[in-house]
């Protein structure tokens, strides 16, 4: 494996703004390729589909590149591959058609520990059809999301079983082949959320054996577009249609409007981008996925236990969570410094980071607005150790 920090740094045009930037939980910062890709496709001759000319032949070729770079990424057909603006929108549909059909008595498992793009639709639909909704909890403790619970939380009256891969709050990467067994077994739909693990983890869908997998570009570095990849493409034929297109067939029945197509440009770019995270990785554009994220996750992964292990040092410091299997996201809390205050002492000292004190998700599940809220921050593929030494530091001149 060969990840060159310093040559992924040169990548990105952002950082020679002489910031830290730990905020990659609200989205990378956009390689060069990516930006090139987009102004590129921008001032190029794009069309609608469908036409027999020049711009409009570009405009599907720009379509099919996007649903195979998705594909590639997460291991589906192309032809499963639903295009969007972002997965709250996208699970939003999703949510709609599925639960299209459901009747009062019908089941849907959701866990504490996801983001509320993949909770707010299921809980819509479910209280309009009358359904019930279950709760997966989270540890307290570690932050772990246990998968023994699903046993009690799973029967044969559940319609959608909806999980994340991996937190963006805190870090912690459930046992998706665990869950989605389960979830199997009893006939469920299983939804995953793999926004916060797809640029840090190689993801296959057929191996965790999710149904649909929701990704986001925009966590990588990629433009501001979405994705839902589907396992078996033909179940896209049997949900109920939300395109404008009454012929509308596949992937097309859940897109509403005409697409983005240079964001989609950008979002083929940034998927060659992950590609690329290691200059030895060699095959196809999946084997390089496969082999540039295994890299990236190696990396990240002893950055990030140096960097609990050094605020842990610090007396007024606590790390929330300790969960076992994780992408580079973490949390923690000053003692009697709000979290706000925190991220205002960091932003002194050149480092980009944020506070979390809101009322719902995972933190108001931990009870963390108690004491002040959260200081949320990322690890990005270009964070080097010694902005994990200047954020060590900078933490530990911070007093009430």
């Amino acid at each position: 494996m060969a990840f060159d920090v310093a040559r992924i740094r040169g990548l990105f045009p952002a950082l020679g703004d002489g910031w830290v930037h730990l905020d990659s939980p609200a989205g990378m910062q956009v390689p060069e390729q990516v930006a090139t890709a987009v102004s590129t496709a921008l001032r190029a001759p794009v069309s609608g589909p469908g036409g027999p000319f020049p711009a409009s032949q570009r405009a599907d070729a720009i379509v099919d590149a996007a649903r195979r770079a998705v594909a590639d990424l997460v291991g589906c057909d192309p032809a499963g591959v639903v295009l969007g603006p972002n997965t709250a929108v996208l699970l939003a549909r999703l949510a709609e058609s599925l639960g299209d059909s459901w009747l009062i008595g019908d089941e849907v498992t959701l866990s504490r520990l996801d983001h509320q793009a993949n909770t707010a639709p299921w809980l819509r639909v479910a209280q309009r059809a009358g359904a019930t909704v279950r709760w997966a909890e989270i540890d307290i403790e570690t932050c772990e999301l246990p998968a023994w619970q699903y046993e009690n939380l799973i029967s044969h009256r559940t319609k959608v079983v909806a999980v994340t891969a991996a937190s963006g709050a805190v870090g912690t990467r459930p046992d998706l082949n665990k869950i989605a067994d389960l979830a199997k077994a009893a006939g469920a739909f299983v939804v995953v959320d793999a926004s916060s693990s797809a640029p840090f983890v190689p993801f296959d869908i057929n191996t965790v054996g999710a149904d649909v997998v929701a990704v986001s570009a925009h966590a990588w570095g990629g433009p501001a577009v979405a994705a839902l990849a589907f396992a078996d493409p033909a179940v896209l034929d049997r949900l109920p249609a939300a395109s404008l297109e009454s012929r509308a067939v596949g992937p097309e029945r859940l897109e509403l409007g005409q697409h983005a197509y240079p964001m989609l440009a950008g979002l083929v770019a940034s998927v060659d981008y992950l590609a690329m995270l290691d200059d030895a990785a060699t095959g196809t554009r999946r084997e390089r996925l496969q082999t540039s994220l295994s890299s990236a996750k190696s990396y990240q992964a002893g950055l990030l236990s140096r960097l609990i292990g050094d605020l842990r040092t610090h007396r007024h410091v606590m790390v929330i969570g300790d969960a076992m299997r994780r992408i580079p996201t973490l949390a923690f809390t000053v003692a009697d410094v709000k979290a706000a205050d925190a991220v205002a002492h960091l932003a002194d000292h050149g480092i980009c980071a944020f506070a979390d004190d809101t009322p719902s998700g995972v933190f108001a599940t931990l009870g963390v607005g108690e004491v002040g809220g959260a200081v949320r921050i990322g690890l990005a593929h270009y964070t080097n150790s010694v902005e994990v030494d200047q954020l060590v530091h900078a933490v530990g001149t911070l007093r009430a």
